[in-house]
């Protein structure tokens, strides 16, 4: 089994992203830590940690720098970030750092689950030990490059999809189907359809606009900025 140690500032989260670990097979949650200095003292404690899920913004310090600090003391264990932290800085130290994923909030199952697998693929190719060839390199480091988003439904488009999804991102407030439509060229039927299922995996959020009559227009929000 994988032990991984789950580290959020927020109780509800960690266990919510401890209960995802714990549905994954071959991964089991070693312990939770909801600061700096209890993520430290869990690495230093437990019996075994393989994996730390480390959130970046903690009470009393950062993830990276509990990263830096476990680094400085020798511990060499892996690390995903699980971080609301879009900032390309923090992005480039957290590689810099040793982090071999990281994985944006808000997430649903599927995305921490994409993560995970490709972890467990990882650490099967490593165990194998010996030298390797160029291919066999090629390997380990794909086994890094599994994508952050679940496998969209039949009938969807990645490329659409992440237009749509940019859309969102970059928007000042909530859009509607039309709205989307209008900014990226697509249908507002297909639109729609995108929206929903961005709505689904809890990475958009539904919010609706009442006029003066007639049915309350459905708009949408990057659920960063709920």
């Amino acid at each position: 089994m994988i032990e991984v140690l789950v580290v959020d500032d927020d109780t509800r989260v960690a266990h919510v992203n401890a209960a995802y670990v714990e549905k994954v097979p071959g991964f089991h949650v070693a312990g939770e830590a909801h600061s700096a200095a209890q993520a430290l003292r869990q690495v230093e404690e437990l019996p075994r940690v393989d994996l730390v899920l480390m959130d970046h913004y903690l009470p009393d310090d950062t993830g990276l720098s509990v990263v830096r600090e476990m680094r400085r003391r020798g511990h060499q264990t892996d690390v995903i970030m699980v971080t609301a932290a879009r900032d390309v800085s923090t992005v480039q130290e957290a590689m810099r750092h040793g982090a071999l994923q990281y994985l944006v909030k808000p997430f649903a199952f599927a995305g921490l689950r994409a993560k995970l697998e490709a972890y467990a693929e990882l650490r099967r190719t490593l165990d194998g030990g010996g030298e390797a060839e160029q291919a066999e390199v090629d390997r380990i480091f794909g086994a890094l490059s599994a994508p952050s988003e679940p496998g969209l439904p039949k009938g969807h488009s990645p490329t659409t999809a992440e237009l749509v999804r940019r859309c969102l991102i970059n928007a000042d407030g909530p859009l509607s189907a039309q709205d989307i439509a209008d900014r990226t060229g697509v249908s507002r039927q297909t639109a729609q359809r995108y929206l929903k299922l961005l709505e689904r995996t809890g990475r958009a959020r539904l919010t609706l606009k009442y006029g003066d009559a007639g049915r309350p227009e459905h708009r949408y929000v990057w659920a960063t900025r709920a």
